[in-house]
């Protein structure tokens, strides 16, 4: 199983950036898709996940209203558009891969940096 991530960079506040993560070697459709990230000195931490289908998703309080969680089953790809960034955005964001929403760690992609300046 490879989780690739991409579409990381630099951008400024306010700026909009959208990661992608592709899949390959995994049912995709089978699991339910997260983006964590984790900036320098802090924990790891849950940003936003979709279901199955791409029905219903998760974001967290920090990002709500800034940025989506999405998915195309066809591509085997989940993408996390992230629009007004701000500086406490930056981070290395990580997708992964799971199961239930009891465990959705299964599988972790390699992380993408993101660096938000103002």
């Amino acid at each position: 199983v490879q989780l690739q991530a991409s579409g990381g960079g630099l951008a400024q506040a306010g700026d909009s950036l959208k990661l992608s993560c592709t899949a390959n070697h995994l049912n995709f459709a089978d699991y339910i898709m997260a983006w964590f990230r984790q900036a320098p000195g802090r924990e790891r931490e849950l940003v936003g996940a979709v279901s199955w289908k791409g029905g219903t998703s998760y974001l967290s309080e920090s990002v709500k209203g800034r940025f989506t969680v999405s998915r195309d089953n066809d591509k085997n790809t989940v993408y996390l558009q992230m629009n007004n960034l701000q500086i406490d955005d930056t981070a290395v964001y990580y997708c992964a891969a799971g199961k239930s929403v009891r465990k959705l760690t299964d599988y972790w992609g390699q992380g993408t940096l993101v660096t938000v300046s103002s």
